[in-house]
């Protein structure tokens, strides 16, 4: 068989680096598209045997230079997104809104097969959020230049890659309490990495195009169940505290004047809403490939970094019964 050719925008990232081992292990060829090749190669290069991926340094608006990409392309996947707003271009609109309509444009023109294109869970009613606003936009940017698209919504994606349960895990190692926003009852749908990249591929071997669909997890979980599975996993004990919502957009404030903010004003308008299925669209069970993988057990294979005793820490250490034998 013939290896298709799949474009991908955003592949450094950790479901790009999933994707391709996924796509290269089955006879597809990769050319993934980076903005820095010196810095983001060599975590590309690794993810696939020689021949089978090419790394492509690129402004992802440079369009002469992407243009010729989509030549030898049969599939395009588009990654990219961003949490908060950067310098330099890097806006909600541009990433989202912008770059999505250009990709789909290409498609079109050059009668590709498929494109993929990530999107977002619950930005359908947050609409006070400029990220999710901005995601909308490029979803119907998207539907109104190309017909054969397929948007994906996953909820909160998880993995030893990500920046969600790590960075909670790092925050709940070191400080002694931690704030709920919106007392912690908005509902999550976490979806593993790896059970995201096969609804991917399942998609593209199978040739469905639907619109809208909604990737999401086996279980549901608000936001303070997440907060205190995660403490449990790294053995620790802290405080959460429900914090009013001035105070939160306040301190909101501050973190945004660093280069990584914990959270922005804009994101904690989002956990107003419910991340889990709308009921509007079909979601991954539906096409036929529901996730199987669940949070805690997922978790429990990394969490060891964030326990005293790293690597050689054990559940038996807060049991004392156990700890007797």
């Amino acid at each position: 068989m013939k290896a298709k050719n799949c474009l991908i925008f955003g592949g450094s990232g950790q479901i790009g680096r999933h994707l391709i081992r996924k796509l290269t292990k089955n006879n597809y060829r990769v050319t993934v598209v980076t903005r820095n090749i010196h810095q983001k190669s060599y975590i590309i290069k690794t993810q696939a045997n020689a021949g089978y991926i090419d790394i492509v340094e690129a402004n992802i608006f440079d369009e002469n230079k992407i243009r010729k990409l989509f030549e030898k392309a049969d599939i395009c996947i588009n990654l990219i997104g961003i949490l908060f707003e950067k310098k330099r271009g890097n806006s909600f609109k541009n990433i989202h809104s912008i770059f999505p309509s250009l990709l789909a444009k290409l498609c079109k023109e050059y009668k590709l097969k498929h494109f993929i294109h990530i999107s977002a869970l619950g930005i359908g009613d947050a609409k006070d959020s400029i990220y999710a606003n901005s995601k909308l936009e490029g979803e119907k940017n998207i539907i109104d230049n190309f017909s054969l698209a397929t948007i994906l919504r996953p909820s909160i994606v998880y993995s030893i890659d990500d920046n969600f349960t790590t960075n909670f895990m790092t925050i709940l190692n070191r400080l002694p309490c931690f704030p709920l926003y919106y007392n912690g009852k908005t509902k999550f749908t976490p979806i593993h990495c790896s059970d995201l990249t096969d609804i991917i591929y399942y998609i593209i071997s199978n040739k469905i195009y639907s619109n809208i669909i909604e990737c999401v997890g086996p279980e549901v979980f608000s936001f303070k169940e997440i907060l205190e599975k995660l403490l449990k996993l790294i053995q620790k004990k802290r405080i959460l505290i429900p914090l009013p919502l001035f105070i939160a957009n306040f301190s909101a404030s501050f973190f945004e004047l660093m280069p990584e903010p914990l959270i922005t004003k804009d994101q904690i308008k989002l956990l107003k809403y419910d991340n889990i299925v709308s009921g509007k669209y079909k979601t991954n069970s539906d096409i036929g490939i529901p996730s199987k993988k669940f949070f805690y057990n997922e978790v429990k294979k990394y969490c060891y970094m964030w326990r005293e005793g790293g690597q050689f820490s054990s559940d038996r250490y807060n049991n004392k019964d156990n700890a007797k034998n």
